[in-house]
């Protein structure tokens, strides 16, 4: 008898702790309904049995009420809506640096300024104030482009602190994941509740889903596994440590040293505030001051287009063109059409002409039967022809003419073209607008020009996935084959070069781009580059245009020449008379003839290379400015339009989570009740048998 009514008491008393410990659970539930991060908990309990007879209860612990899909779900949404919002935060930034469209200040309508401005100096040839007024305008048009050029790559400066803010953060967060891993484990080890950690933890996981995308699982003895998409740990037993690696001139990407490991290796980062940082520094902000310096480029190169095929009253006695990168030779070679040299005196009376007809290979002076001439000997001819009146030079990658006697020189382009461009604008011989650097990358070279670089000099390339991730780093020797097809072909070569992960190719401009290859799709980025075209010329990435370093600073090295700047009379305002007999007059001081085909350059269609969110395209460049301008917009809204989405499906995955993890007041209130209801039938058990144990006694 005894023994039955112990196990009653038994019974009852395992009923009383387990109503007690969940009306502990429901408590800690109701009073943290509002508390941000707190999952709601129950007693997880068991029937306990003894030799086959049923004994009361027991509790196996207190366990979260949690959904490992809908955390999933709700961690992935997350890191999706960060990097969206990192995106268009500051694409909308970039965005703001042009200007307001509607506005007069909008960059891409200063060069309707400048078009108006030489417009209205054409009708006024004789006025320096309009000359020194429509100087002034384009040069306020490069200084603004400058201005936007540089606050873009201040940007990037900007993202990439940022990016290793996160990775700190991220650093820091992992160690105390792995830290708690230890705490709960030794709760569930003792049966103890760990939900406390559990939750903290929970809350740090959703903060790092929000820096990057990680996979996340349970740990058989408590805790979590942190791990990246490719399955490396992050956070276990210990903390896997972070480092952002990056340079000025290579794509930044994100390395992992797990725990106890002494390598550490590059993982992907394919969501999360962080996979928004890298895209905007490496990608998104790159196109945006590639696509400025291409559409600046054009700009300047029709203006310049139209001021080569001007001519200045009195003529320069000097005409010095920009730095080529090439040799004379090469330079020449690929020449088409006709131009004419003419010499003419202070008054604009023509004294001598050298007419060069570059398809047949001729200079003919002053109407003179032609003399054959060849690329190589093209100096000396042109020293021959200009004769008494003039000479010719070549150094540095620069052709200079000089008149000699008082007299000047002026330049028809006529139909000569290399690359799109006349005799006079290819040398840069009368530029309005001159460069610091090398800006135009169409070189004209052709497969079996000589390459001309060093050989034995190298370039160390890294190809890379498009998310940054190295391949592998290929120094590239400059080979001592003297053709560009040699040069290409050690670009290109397997084992030395690029060739399995992608092809350098030249087109018919000389334009010199690499294309990635399936599966890999590589890009392919400048770690250093010590080449060198002749004595003191370009690298391959300089003249090339090879690079980002090359790249960023492409917008920012443009001014009104310094010669014009200095004095407008100078400028080019009125037009060559190519037909003028010798001893007529061929420039005359009141003709507007120049200055008005600079105001109508922005209508002549130019070809522009691939750049930003536009392929290699033929337009105008006032079309051009309008697409550009258009997709500045387009990329600001799109990233907005994805961040929008992004936080849509976040907040809804974020919803269904709570729905399973949060606390219901209804549910709880009648969970309270019912093990108030359970305490109190426990109770009246034990206090029964109490009583059945006295009244046996009594009668004892």
């Amino acid at each position: 008898m005894s023994g039955s009514l112990s196990a009653v008491l038994q019974t009852a008393n395992s009923g009383l702790q387990a109503a007690q410990a969940a009306l502990r659970a429901t408590s800690d539930n109701i009073s943290n309904v509002n508390t941000p991060g707190y999952v709601r908990k129950q007693v997880d309990q068991q029937q306990l049995i003894v030799d086959g007879v049923g004994m009361g209860v027991k509790i196996d612990g207190v366990k979260r009420i949690t959904d490992q899909y809908l955390q999933g779900a709700s961690l992935t949404a997350a890191s999706e809506s960060s990097r969206w919002s990192a995106v268009s935060q500051y694409l909308d930034n970039a965005q703001s640096l042009f200007g307001d469209p509607s506005g007069d200040g909008f960059f891409f309508n200063r060069l309707d300024s400048i078009y108006s401005a030489f417009q209205a100096s054409a009708n006024d040839p004789s006025s320096t104030l309009l000359r020194g007024q429509a100087l002034s305008t384009t040069q306020d048009f490069l200084n603004e482009a400058d201005r936007i050029n540089s606050q873009i790559v201040s940007l990037g400066d900007t993202v990439e602190t940022k990016v290793s803010a996160d990775v700190d953060t991220a650093n820091g967060l992992l160690e105390q994941i792995s830290q708690l891993n230890t705490d709960i484990g030794r709760a569930k080890l003792v049966n103890a509740d760990a939900s406390g950690s559990e939750n903290i933890q929970s809350q740090l996981l959703d903060k790092l889903s929000g820096i990057m995308n990680v996979r996340v699982n349970p740990r058989a003895n408590g805790g979590v596994e942190v791990r990246s998409t490719e399955g490396v740990l992050l956070a276990g037993e210990g903390a896997a440590k972070l480092t952002y690696n990056s340079s000025a001139t290579t794509p930044g990407y994100i390395t992992a040293q797990p725990a106890g490991s002494a390598n550490a290796e590059a993982i992907q980062v394919t969501s999360g505030e962080l996979r928004g940082l890298m895209d905007l520094r490496d990608v998104e902000l790159p196109k945006l001051y590639d696509q400025l310096g291409e559409f600046v480029n054009g700009a300047v190169g029709q203006l310049n287009a139209a001021s080569n095929a001007s001519a200045a009253y009195p003529a320069p006695a000097t005409m010095t063109g920009r730095n080529t990168g090439l040799d004379l030779p090469t330079a020449i070679g690929g020449f088409s059409g006709t131009s004419t040299i003419a010499i003419v005196n202070a008054a604009g009376v023509m004294q001598q002409t050298v007419a060069i007809d570059f398809t047949a290979g001729t200079m003919s002076v002053n109407g003179a039967a032609g003399t054959a001439f060849t690329p190589a000997n093209f100096l000396t001819n042109l020293n021959t022809a200009l004769g008494a009146n003039g000479s010719a030079s070549f150094a540095n990658g620069q052709l200079t003419l000089n008149a000699t006697g008082g007299n000047g020189l002026a330049i028809d382009e006529g139909t000569s073209s290399k690359t799109g461009q006349g005799f006079s604008h290819f040398f840069g011989l009368n530029d309005l607008v001159t460069t610091t650097g090398f800006t135009n990358y169409t070189t004209g070279l052709k497969a079996t020009d000589p390459h001309g670089f060093t050989p034995g000099a190298q370039i160390t390339l890294r190809l890379s996935t498009a998310d940054g991730r190295p391949i592998q780093d290929v120094a590239v020797t400059v080979p001592a084959l003297p053709a560009m097809s040699d040069l290409l072909n050690s670009l290109n070569n397997s084992a030395s070069g690029a060739g399995l992960y992608g092809a350098f190719s030249l087109d018919a401009n000389g334009v010199l781009s690499f294309a990635g290859a399936p599966p890999t799709n590589a890009q392919v980025s400048v770690v250093a580059d010590n080449t060198q075209r002749g004595a003191g010329g370009p690298s391959i990435s300089q003249l090339f245009g090879l690079g980002t370093k090359e790249r960023e600073a492409r917008a920012s090295r443009f001014q009104v020449n310094p010669i014009l700047q200095g004095d407008p009379t100078k400028m080019s305002m009125g037009k060559l008379d190519v037909t003028a007999a010798i001893g007529t007059v061929a420039i005359r001081p009141g003709d507007g003839q120049g200055a008005l085909g600079v105001s109508t350059s922005g209508d002549v269609p130019v070809l522009f290379q691939a750049a930003g969110t536009l392929g290699q395209v033929t337009m105008t460049v006032a079309r051009y400015a309008s697409e550009f301008g258009g997709g500045v917009g387009r990329a600001a809204a799109a990233a907005e339009t994805r961040k929008t989405s992004a936080e849509a499906v976040a907040s809804e995955a974020t919803n269904r989570r709570q729905s399973v993890e949060g606390v219901n007041l209804d549910e709880e209130l009648v969970n309270l009740t019912t093990y108030q209801q359970a305490f109190g039938a426990s109770a009246r058990m034990i206090q029964a048998t109490k009583e059945l144990f006295d009244t046996l006694l009594n009668i004892v």
